[in-house]
């Protein structure tokens, strides 16, 4: 028998409870993948959302986060999904080819009456092999084992090293009520890499948004100064570091290897079992930071439809023409980057 027709919706927020449901019960499903997103995109970035779902027989088979970008800078695209490292249609594992065509059909539509240069789905495995893709993107899995000693033996000798040095010196981690340490530790952490800082009232709302699944761990000396910090998901059964931050003297005292070591020890005994180091960009010192932790990366296929242009957006800063815009950025008062930042990061996605 045939199977019923697929509807394609946009999402209401009557439906959001049922979108979640769907989000955290889809294996394909991620953090990103969840409604509350929007509410940043559209609040706090300003960036217009357009959540899809498809539902056959009144039960949701498939959603398809996207959200509007324009910037003079950056130009004007359809993404799914800004600001998040994973996107793209997240589908039921018996919903069958035709909810991905119909939802990106839609998508396409959508796409070509804003006007947009590019369609992109930062997909975490490929689905069009014909399409322009990125390559310069990983991401890092790796098992938590059941035992707290097991996974600090798992970590190379090196890193393990660097991390019993933290311990050495003393170092204390601790779980932050609000965003006030982390943020300044991060504003200075990018200023000094020349990128400018999303605003406070980025991360305050999300964790009014997203609640217990959201957590700053903050790493002091002990004397009470706070040397580095980061903000974490949590999505199933998983850990995701997203946002860091790292004083000037964090280096000598190992404070940033002790930090990511407190994080996967306190989600092991909290019984996560995948901790998810995040995308980096091929060949920068996050990829071999992560590396050196034992975890092997995984391509991410960022795929594209381009309408307006001719290759894949570069907007990152292993591009070329924006490294007198970084050499600049880096000498801004601390002040004065905040204030501008805002304005120009909510445009990077």
């Amino acid at each position: 028998m045939d199977r019923l027709p697929v509807v394609v919706s946009l999402l209401t927020d009557e439906k959001v409870p049922a979108w979640d449901a769907f989000v955290r019960a889809c294996p394909q499903g991620t953090f990103f993948h969840l409604a509350g997103w929007r509410e940043i995109l559209d609040e706090v970035l300003r960036h217009r959302s357009f959540y899809l779902y498809a539902e056959r027989a009144g039960e949701i088979v498939g959603v398809l986060p996207l959200a509007e970008v324009r910037s003079r800078l950056f130009g004007h695209a359809l993404v799914s999904l800004p600001f998040c490292v994973y996107g793209g249609a997240a589908l039921a594992p018996d919903a069958g080819p035709e909810v991905l065509f119909e939802l990106e059909s839609k998508a396409e539509t959508l796409a070509r009456a804003l006007g947009v240069q590019h369609l992109e789905y930062r997909n975490l495995k490929a689905r069009h092999a014909d399409w322009p893709r990125q390559d310069l993107y990983v991401t890092f899995r790796k098992e938590i084992l059941p035992e707290v000693e097991a996974n600090l033996l798992a970590i190379p000798r090196k890193q393990r090293a660097m991390v019993r040095k933290g311990i050495k010196n003393g170092l204390v981690s601790e779980i932050d009520a609000g965003v006030e340490r982390f943020f300044a530790l991060y504003a200075d952490n990018v200023l000094r890499h020349g990128t400018p800082a999303l605003p406070r009232a980025f991360f305050q709302r999300l964790r009014d948004v997203f609640g217990e699944a959201c957590e700053v761990l903050t790493v002091v000396s002990p004397e009470g100064k706070p040397l580095s910090s980061v903000f974490s998901f949590y999505f199933r059964d998983e850990v995701l570091p997203y946002y860091a931050g790292d004083d000037l003297a964090a280096r000598d005292l190992a404070a940033n290897d002790f930090k990511y070591w407190e994080l996967m020890r306190r989600a092991c005994e909290r019984g996560c079992k995948v901790f998810d180091y995040g995308r980096s960009k091929v060949g920068t010192g996050p990829y071999a930071f992560k590396k050196n932790w034992g975890f092997e990366p995984q391509p991410l296929s960022y795929e594209y439809r381009l309408y307006k242009r001719d290759s894949v957006p570069q907007n990152n800063p292993m591009n070329p023409k924006y490294r007198a815009f970084i050499a600049l950025w880096k000498r801004l008062p601390i002040g004065v980057a905040n204030r501008l930042g805002p304005h120009i990061v909510r445009n990077l996605g």
